[in-house]
């Protein structure tokens, strides 16, 4: 970021904190929301984007190498007439980094020139035409596209420090995307007895980057065809780690497969069914190989302990006498066991928890259920390992950002194919959002990106009001309006300079 830049930003800082400062207001009795007039005028010749945060963000698209390589994976179009595979991708990504959600919002930009400015396009295609685009895609064109974003990524992990590279973790989960549409091929009617389609989300928890999004029909069970997608996140995440992490819940318990990932020297963490066998032999274990478990905590305070309200759940609970079951207590043990389907034996980690059933004030029993937790790692912990499968849940948040953050796992099209190619293609907003983050000088900055919900990375980055120069080579976004996190903008352009000098040497 250049001096004069920084002085900016600072003097604009400096104004907001005077202006926020709660005893720096004149006391005039007076609600503050003053103004009793307000006067429109179109400007002439000056021109203005509300998304000034496209411009670093396509910069870095095109520094980090995905313009080119999505034309250089994708061949749908015979003739380019004006638009390439990498303006139909880029402009879908891009509606949603622009705060919308819907192919029909396309037609909003296309009446923004000065977003089109920013972008140095003529136009950008309407919300038809990217429908018919998405309709070209076949199965064997969806997965070059996400090889093609992944090839991008490995670059970028390994770019990171040695102590960020040392282990990629990565979470497999299925969720559902319901739809009411009558004439959507492919899709099925799930155990919830909703119609709906099925994706599977194979995702890097170090960086909440969907690897791999596979669009499946509604009546597919969460682990179908799972074991080959995490295969190839496996030789993915390899390319950059040292060491690969898998973690799932019960459904990807997939034995068949534990020798072969063992051989390959694959670390996993995965739920077990609680099976009349294993909870026999939890029955049998002896007193003295229980531990009493002790969960980490949430957070870290840091300041001091705050008073803890009442709980009105229990409160209600217990006046209405709803039977309640109530967890007194862990334990913790392991022992071996060797599944039907492997000739090796793997670490069961057993977790009893103790619990009591109460029904208003009045005790009626207790009693006791087991969780399960089969791993490979001999280094770590049980208690570690019991950390990795609550942490596992993580990619919840993630699936909900991608649900309804971005609203990328939506079905606007009519069959599975091309349902999954908008899903490929709208994940690739947060894609991006990772991308920034990542390409931040400072740590700090890095984990914030990576870890800020999408809404809020909209109102803090992207959404910042610019001015458009057009020059003759080049595009001068001057920001109108200041943001404690405009200063990414700028450190993503210089971050992007910085690749494409690299790419070229």
């Amino acid at each position: 970021m250049k001096a004069s830049e920084r002085r900016k930003l600072g003097r604009r800082r400096m104004s907001l904190e005077r202006r926020l400062d709660r005893w720096n207001w004149p006391d005039s009795g007076r609600p503050v929301f003053r103004t009793s007039s307000v006067t429109y005028e179109v400007s002439e010749r000056t021109s203005a984007t509300n998304v000034g945060g496209i411009g670093a963000v396509h910069m870095l698209a095109k520094k980090v190498g995905l313009v080119k390589a999505i034309d250089e994976a994708l061949h749908l179009l015979k003739i380019h007439a004006p638009y390439h595979e990498s303006d139909h991708v880029l402009n879908i990504a891009y509606n949603i980094m622009a705060g919308h959600d819907k192919l029909e919002d396309l037609e909003i930009l296309r009446q923004s020139e000065a977003y089109m400015d920013a972008l140095g396009a003529e136009r950008i295609p309407d919300p038809t035409t990217a429908g018919d685009f998405l309709r070209r895609f076949s199965a064997m064109s969806i997965i070059a596209l996400m090889n093609a974003v992944n090839e991008i990524r490995a670059g970028l992990w390994k770019r990171q420090p040695p102590e960020f590279r040392r282990r990629a973790i990565i979470d497999c989960d299925g969720t559902m995307t319901p739809t009411e549409g009558e004439k959507k091929r492919g899709m099925g009617i799930s155990y919830k007895g909703i119609w709906c389609y099925h994706p599977l989300i194979i995702s890097l928890a170090n960086t909440d980057e969907p690897l791999f999004i596979v669009n499946r029909p509604g009546n597919a069970t969460s682990s179908d065809d799972a074991a080959s997608w995490m295969d190839r996140a496996i030789a993915l995440a390899r390319r950059a780690f040292d060491g690969v992490l898998l973690r799932g819940d019960t459904d990807f318990s997939l034995t068949v497969n534990f020798d072969r990932w063992t051989h390959r020297k694959v670390r996993f963490v995965f739920g077990y069914d609680n099976c009349s066998n294993l909870a026999r032999i939890a029955d049998s274990l002896e007193n003295t190989r229980w531990r009493r478990l002790t969960r980490r905590p949430r957070y870290e305070v840091k300041t001091r302990p705050r008073e803890r309200r009442e709980n009105t759940k229990e409160q209600i609970v217990r006046e209405n006498e709803y039977e309640n079951i109530r967890l007194c207590s862990e334990d913790i043990a392991e022992f071996s066991y060797r599944p039907t389907k492997c000739k090796k034996t793997y670490r069961m980690i057993v977790i009893r928890k103790n619990l009591s059933t109460e029904k208003g004030q009045q005790f009626l029993f207790n009693s006791t259920r087991y969780f399960f937790y089969i791993t490979n790692d001999p280094e770590m912990s049980a208690e570690e390992v019991v950390w990795h499968a609550n942490a596992r849940c993580d990619q919840e948040n993630l699936i909900e950002q991608l649900k309804n953050g971005l609203n990328a796992l939506r079905v606007p099209v009519h069959d599975l194919v091309s349902n999954w190619a908008y899903m490929v293609v709208a994940s690739l907003a947060w894609t991006l959002k990772a991308w920034m983050g990542l390409v931040q000088p400072r740590t700090s900055d890095r984990d914030e990106v990576l870890r800020m919900e999408f809404k809020r990375f909209l109102h803090s980055v992207m959404l910042i009001p610019c001015q458009i120069v057009r020059r003759a080579r080049s595009v001068v976004m001057r920001l109108l309006a200041y943001t404690d996190r405009a200063r990414l903008l700028f450190e993503t352009v210089a971050a992007a300079r910085r690749l494409g000098r690299a790419a070229l040497t």
